[in-house]
C-alpha cells in the first residue's frame, strides 16, 4: 500500500517515518504491516507493508487485526464508566463479585484481599502468565469458575510487588459482568465501543466484514509463514480478546489526548471521577471529530493514564557513544506510562499474542500517537511505535517544549497569573526596594527565613556589581503554576531568580532566592569555548597559555583527561551557551549544548588562580534536567 497523509503537522516528516518503518522491518520482518499516525484524534498518515493476507491485498486502516493486550485498555477504562455509574467502587473487594475469589488463599495470612483496584494495577501478586494465558482465550466462563475454585498461585503477597497477570484481567471481566448485569462483551460494546463510533472494533474473528480481517502468522524454519488459528470468545476476552483497526485505535487514542489539558468547557461522559456531567462539543470530547460523546469523563481518562505502581526504569542506549536515555515506567488503568527526560510523558499499550503484534502509543502533551498492528506472532511493534514518535517529537522544537513542561494544567491559570504578576513585582523590587511593596508581595515567612535588611543588601549589592539588569530572553522555567524561575542579565553578569507562593488567595511570594553570576575573564571564557568545540576530537587538544596542575604533585589531572575523553565520546562538539555559576574571580561553571541532537548537555566548572592562567580544577558533568 503507498504510505498517505492527510491535513496535519506531521506530514512533512513522512518520508523520515516510512525510513524508519523499513529498517524496523528489515530486522525482523512480517507478513503485514499497516501503522497510522495521529494528531489531535485526528488519523493523519498511513503507511503500510506486505499483505493481510497470503496473496491479498495490503492491510489499510480499515483492516481489523487481533489486538490482544491493548483491550486490557478497553476492559479498564469499562471499570471507571461502571465506577462512575456508581455501580462499583475501586476497592471492592473481588470477592463480592466473583464468589470463588473469596475462597483463595494468599501466600501470606495478612494478606488484603484482592480489590479491583489491585486487579486494575496489575498488584494483585499473581505470577506472569504470558504465554499460557493467551491460550485461555476461548476458556468458556463455566470453565474458568472452576479454574477459580481449583485455586490460584500467588506469586508474591497482594499489594506488595507488580506482576503483569493476564489472569488478573480475566477476573476484572467478571466483576464487569456481575456489576452490570449483562455479559462483559455487551457492557464493553454497549457502553463505550457504540458511543464512541468505533464499529470495526469487535471481540470475534466472524464480526469482521469479509475482506478487511488480517490473517496471523507464525515464522517456519524455513523462512516462511503459516497460519495461526483464531481463538474463540472465552472468559480471557478481557485480556486480549478484541479485534480493531488503525482507523478506530487512532479515534481511541485520540480520546485519551483529548483528556488533556484539564479545562473548564464540559467533556461529556458521565461523570468526573465519581460525580455527574453532561454532554459537549465533539471537538471538546476527544472523540476524533466524529460527533459521538464519549462516554468516559476526561477526568476518569486522565486517571486511566496517571501512574499507579511505578515499574523499574528502562534503560535505552543507541549506540556506546552516546549517553542512554532512561526512562521512568509505571502502570496506570490499562495502560503504560513512560517519562522520558527530553519529551515528558508517553502513555500506551502493547499487545502480543499468536498470530498479532501490536501497539498505541502517544504523547499528552502534544496531542500525538502512533497505533502499529502487525500480522506475525508476538511482532514486537512498540519497538516501532517508540521510534516513531519520539522522531516525531524530536523534529519540533515546540513539541518537545510542550514534553517537558507537561499537559498544562487549565486549574492553574489563575495562580500562573499571580505567578506572572509575582514576577513582575520582585523585578520592581530588585530595581528599588520599596518596604510597602514587599510588604504586600512577600509572605511574612520571608523574612523569618532571612531579614529583610539582610536581603535587601544582598540584592542591592549584586545589582550594583552587574549592572542595569534586563529581563532575559530565554524563556522562564516552572515546575508548576505557582514556580517560576528566569534569568536577568547585565554588563557584568546575570541574576537567577526563583520564586515560589504560597496557597493563599491571594498567594505571596514564600520562596525568593536570588543567585548573582558574574562573568568570568575573556580568556576563561576562550578556553571553556575551545574545549566545548574540541570536545568532537576523541582526545581533545589543551589550548597553548593554560597550565593544568603538575601531574606528578596531583593525579587528578588523569581524572581531567579521563573526564574530557568521556565527555568527547558522550556529548562531542558543543558550544556555550551560557554561565550559570561563578563569582567572577577564581571559578566560573558553563552551560555546553551538544551541536548534535540526542548527546548529552554539560557544565564544564573551571577554576583557575585569580590573576593568572593556571588551572586549578576542572570538572565536567551531565548538565540536570531542568524543570
Amino acid at each position: 500500500m503507498h504510505p498517505h497523509a492527510a491535513s496535519g503537522g506531521v506530514t512533512t516528516a513522512t518520508a523520515d517515518l516510512e525510513e524508519i518503518v523499513d529498517r524496523y522491518l528489515a530486522a525482523g520482518g512480517q507478513p503485514g504491516l499497516v501503522y497510522g499516525v495521529v494528531e489531535h484524534g485526528r488519523l493523519v498518515h498511513v503507511g503500510s507493508r506486505g499483505w493481510r493476507r497470503a496473496g491479498g491485498p495490503a492491510p489499510d486502516e480499515r483492516t481489523a487485526f487481533r489486538i490482544a493486550s491493548m483491550t486490557k485498555s478497553f476492559t479498564a477504562a469499562t471499570v471507571l464508566l461502571l465506577r462512575d455509574e456508581g455501580l462499583l467502587r475501586l476497592d471492592d473487594e473481588v470477592g463480592r463479585y466473583v464468589p470463588e475469589v473469596a475462597a483463595l488463599r494468599p501466600p501470606t495470612d495478612d494478606a488484603p484481599p484482592l480489590t479491583v483496584h489491585s486487579l486494575l494495577t496489575m498488584t494483585a501478586g499473581l505470577p506472569t502468565d504470558d504465554p499460557w494465558g493467551d491460550r485461555q482465550q476461548d476458556l468458556p466462563d463455566d470453565a474458568f469458575a472452576d479454574l477459580l475454585r481449583g485455586g490460584l498461585s500467588f506469586a508474591w503477597t497482594p499489594g506488595t510487588a507488580y506482576e503483569y497477570s493476564n489472569t488478573g484481567y480475566a477476573l476484572l471481566g467478571r466483576v464487569i459482568a456481575a456489576a452490570a448485569g449483562a455479559p462483559y462483551a455487551d457492557v464493553v460494546t454497549g457502553r463505550l465501543l457504540a458511543p464512541l463510533g468505533l464499529r470495526s472494533t469487535v471481540f470475534t474473528a466472524e464480526d469482521v466484514p469479509a475482506g478487511h480481517l488480517a490473517q496471523g502468522y507464525r515464522a517456519t524454519p524455513d523462512g516462511g509463514w503459516e497460519e495461526v488459528p483464531f481463538a474463540g470468545h472465552g472468559a480471557y476476552a478481557p485480556m486480549g480478546g478484541l479485534f480493531s483497526t488503525v482507523a478506530d485505535l487512532a479515534r481511541w487514542v485520540g480520546g485519551f489526548t483529548a483528556a488533556y489539558p484539564p479545562r473548564d468547557d464540559d467533556g461529556g461522559g458521565t461523570g468526573t471521577g465519581g460525580g455527574t456531567g453532561t454532554g459537549g462539543t465533539a471537538a471538546d470530547r476527544g472523540d476524533g471529530g466524529g460527533g459521538d460523546s464519549h462516554p468516559l469523563s476526561r477526568s476518569a481518562r486522565r486517571e486511566q493514564q496517571q501512574p499507579h505502581r511505578a515499574l523499574a526504569p528502562l534503560t535505552l542506549w543507541r549506540s556506546l557513544a552516546e549517553p542512554p536515555v532512561v526512562r521512568g515506567q509505571a502502570y496506570g488503568y490499562g495502560l503504560v506510562v513512560e517519562h522520558d527526560p527530553g519529551h515528558g510523558d508517553a502513555v500506551g499499550h502493547g499487545g502480543g499474542y499468536p498470530g498479532f503484534g501490536s501497539h498505541m502509543r502517544w504523547h499528552p502533551a502534544s496531542g500525538l500517537g502512533i497505533v502499529a498492528l502487525g500480522n506475525a506472532t508476538y511482532a514486537p511493534a512498540g519497538r516501532l511505535t517508540a521510534q516513531l514518535l519520539d522522531h516525531l517529537l524530536a523534529a519540533s522544537p515546540a513539541r518537545r517544549s510542550a514534553g517537558r513542561t507537561g499537559p498544562a494544567p487549565s486549574a492553574g491559570r489563575a495562580m500562573t497569573a499571580a505567578t506572572l504578576a509575582a514576577r513582575d513585582g520582585v523585578e520592581a523590587l530588585l530595581r528599588r526596594w520599596d518596604d510597602g511593596l514587599a510588604g504586600r508581595l512577600l509572605a511574612p515567612n520571608v523574612d523569618l527565613d532571612e531579614p529583610l535588611e539582610r536581603r535587601r543588601a544582598t540584592i542591592e549589592a549584586a545589582v550594583a556589581q552587574l549592572g542595569p539588569l534586563e529581563r532575559e530572553p530565554v524563556a522562564p522555567r516552572s515546575a508548576s503554576p505557582a514556580h517560576l524561575s528566569w534569568w536577568l542579565g547585565g554588563p557584568g553578569g546575570r541574576l537567577r531568580v526563583e520564586i515560589r507562593l504560597t496557597p493563599q488567595v491571594p498567594p505571596q511570594v514564600q520562596t525568593l532566592a536570588v543567585t548573582a553570576v558574574r562573568f568570568p575573564p575573556a580568556d576563561v571564557r576562550a578556553l571553556a569555548e575551545h574545549l566545548a568545540a574540541a570536545l568532537i576530537d576523541a582526545e581533545p587538544g589543551w589550548p597553548a597559555g593554560w597550565l593544568l596542575p603538575d601531574p606528578v604533585l596531583d593525579p587528578g589531572v588523569e581524572e581531567v583527561r579521563r573526564a574530557l575523553r568521556v565527555a568527547a565520546a558522550w556529548s562531542g562538539a558543543c558550544r556555550v551557551t551560557a554561565v550559570t555559576a561563578g563569582d567572577g574571580e577564581s571559578h566560573a561553571t558553563f552551560r555546553l549544548d551538544p551541536r548534535a541532537v540526542h548527546r548529552m548537555p554539560l557544565l564544564l566548572t573551571l577554576s583557575w588562580e585569580p590573576g593568572t592562567r593556571r588551572l586549578t580544577s576542572l570538572g565536567l558533568v551531565p548538565a540536570p534536567p531542568e524543570p
